[in-house]
């Protein structure tokens, strides 16, 4: 069975989302940081009159935030969440590309600095590697409890 991935550039790996997951790409908007949150949390944004929470994902999978060169190519990929929709900084978004389950090898315990359990695996395009996240994954339940939070205190 194929399955659609957004492929997603950080530093030099390319990470990839389940379309079905994606809600929309955006250019960079102002952020209203969040007080007291977790240092990835970047606070939240106003898309379409709905307040999303936004995190770094660099940061997230423990890449350093400083190297980013191109912030014209940088994207905020809005992905749902356990209902909840959340906002990803990405370096730049790359394409969309089918991956076909028979591509997709389990992931090593950790790649690129990110656990397997954040992962969906590990497929093997052309000459290129790109690592699934498991979007459910990324954000521990302590975490969507935080961006739960924020998204309470901003709504009042």
């Amino acid at each position: 069975m194929a399955q659609q991935y957004v492929v997603m550039k950080m530093g030099n790996e390319l990470y990839g989302a389940p379309v079905m997951q994606v809600v929309s790409v955006e250019r960079m908007m102002d952020i209203t940081p969040v007080p007291r949150t977790l240092s990835f949390i970047k606070g939240v944004v106003n898309l379409r009159g709905t307040v999303t929470p936004v995190i770094d994902l660099r940061e997230r999978v423990g890449l350093s935030a400083t190297e980013r060169l191109d912030s014209d190519a940088m994207r905020i990929v809005i992905v749902e969440v356990d209902t909840m929709l959340v906002g990803m900084i990405v370096d730049s978004v790359e394409d969309v590309v089918t991956v076909d389950e028979s591509q997709v090898s389990a992931p090593p315990e950790v790649v690129g600095g990110l656990r397997a359990v954040y992962l969906h695996g590990v497929a093997q395009l052309d000459e290129r590697l790109l690592v699934l996240l498991n979007l459910n994954r990324i954000l521990s339940d302590v975490e969507v409890d935080q961006l739960r939070e924020v998204e309470k205190r901003v709504h009042g």
